[in-house]
Order: C-alpha cells, then sequence, then structure tokens
C-alpha cells in the first residue's frame, strides 16, 4: 500500500473504533485501573481490538505497538515502520462524559511520524495528514484541507493540558510570550485544533506514551505546524518504553532541524 491508502485504512478504522466507542457510552461501561494507576474501559479494550485486527490483516508486513497490548505485556519487535494506536486516548474524558477524546492511529518509518488518523468521536470530527502532502478535516460528510494559521496580533491561543494546567513550569514556558487566551482541553483535540487553525501554541510538560501523539503530530505537521523538543528536534519515535520527552506543539513554528 501506498501512504495515502495506508491513511485510508487507518481512518476506516479509526471511524469504525469511534462508533463503537459511542456504543459502549451510551449503554454504560465501568472504570477500572492498570498497574500504573491510569484508567481502562471496555471502550479502550474493544476499541484497540478492532483497530489492531484490521491493521494486521491489511497490513501484516507493518509491526502494531498498541497500548492496551503494552500495558499487558504484549509488546511487538518494532521495524523500519511501524503502526502506533491509541485506541482511547482521553480515557478520564470519556468516563467523565466529556467530549475530548480521541482515536489515533499514527504510522511511523525511520523514527518519524509520516502519516495518521485521528477520530473525534462525540463530535464527528476526523482528521487525517501525511507529512508533506497535506492534511484534511471530515465532518458530516464533507471533507476540505486544513492549515495552521501564522499567529494573531493579538497574541497566541495557548492550549493546556486540562490534568497539568496548574504545573509551575507552564507559566515559566509561556513568560514573554504575547498571550491572548489560555484554552484547557484534553487528549489529541489539541494537536488537531493547531492543525485546523484553531490556535497556535500547545505545551506539553507533562509524561506522555508515544502512542498518545504519534497521529496527532502527523496531523499537525501535515497542516504546516511542528511538534519539537526541549532541543528543538522534531518528536522522534522507537524510544526505549514508547515514553515521549516533554515537547511543544506549534502551529507556525521556528525553523527546525532536519530529521
Amino acid at each position: 500500500m501506498d501512504n495515502p491508502a495506508l491513511l485510508a485504512l487507518a481512518a476506516a478504522l479509526a471511524a469504525d473504533a469511534a462508533q463503537l466507542i459511542l456504543a459502549v457510552r451510551a449503554r454504560g461501561f465501568a472504570v477500572t485501573r492498570k498497574e500504573d494507576f491510569s484508567p481502562v474501559t471496555e471502550a479502550d479494550r474493544a476499541a484497540e481490538a478492532l483497530i489492531t485486527k484490521g491493521l494486521r490483516a491489511a497490513t501484516p508486513e507493518i509491526p502494531v505497538i498498541a497500548e492496551e497490548e503494552v500495558a499487558a505485556g504484549r509488546i511487538t519487535a518494532i521495524g523500519g515502520r511501524f503502526w502506533l494506536v491509541d485506541p482511547l486516548d482521553g480515557t478520564r474524558e470519556f468516563a467523565a462524559g466529556d467530549a475530548a477524546f480521541t482515536v489515533n492511529i499514527g504510522l511511523v518509518a525511520d523514527g518519524a511520524a509520516i502519516l495518521g488518523a485521528v477520530a473525534v468521536p462525540a463530535s464527528g470530527e476526523m482528521f487525517g495528514g501525511i507529512v508533506g502532502a497535506g492534511a484534511w478535516k471530515r465532518q458530516n460528510g464533507a471533507q476540505h484541507p486544513i492549515a495552521t494559521r501564522a499567529p494573531p496580533p493579538e497574541g497566541l491561543v495557548v492550549l493546556a493540558s486540562r490534568h497539568h494546567d496548574d504545573d509551575p513550569a507552564l507559566a515559566a514556558v509561556l513568560a514573554g510570550k504575547p498571550i491572548a487566551a489560555i484554552e484547557k482541553l484534553g487528549s489529541a483535540v489539541k494537536f488537531c485544533r493547531l492543525a485546523e487553525g484553531r490556535a497556535d501554541f500547545y505545551p506539553r510538560l507533562g509524561p506522555t506514551m508515544e502512542w498518545d501523539t504519534a497521529a496527532p503530530q502527523a496531523v499537525l505537521e501535515a497542516a504546516g505546524g511542528a511538534v519539537l523538543d526541549a532541543a528543538g528536534a522534531p518528536l522522534r519515535y522507537g524510544k526505549p518504553g514508547f515514553f515521549n520527552p516533554p515537547f511543544f506543539c506549534h502551529g507556525r513554528a521556528p525553523a527546525a532541524p532536519p530529521r
């Protein structure tokens, strides 16, 4: 498959998983805790099973790394290309009845997120992108290209993690920047709002995993943005334990070093 076909596969599976997640929410569910005390529900596990089965059937040559499988100790050896799957990013928001949760399916090649699909089940939005080829948003049967915006003269719209917005380091990161507004939002929706030009900057100082960020990073970079680490280099994948360092998402970023 070429990259457009791989993105179409990821988007179709993310859409199917989104419908499954909404069905679980409609009938009710229990919330349990994993060994790291993070929440997990029937929706996480069922959506992941659907996605991983579909990816492995369609692209058996590409390894799949998925959040709940890793939590259960099933870690597939990665290759030059591999899928990263977060079947329900924002489980806390989902469990609380909030709308800010997503389905993330991203493809990594040579350590870089190259394409991704991000579904927002509660709103029916789907975001997709191939780095170097552009990004799009689909909703209510219509699809259109999206792009990041230049920072407006009145200042940046900053997005902050709902669960880490009181981190004192956030104030230090924002010091000296012209800020128009700071909005709190959960999950990978934040990347997508930058990608479609509704916000400008998202600093993530708290812990994340690679499956949280691969798909939305690809969407944001395809739309003209960047996801940079503290050294100003693009966030990379295949790291030990799949742990991410702090990173900074820009709608229109300063020039970054080549990958």
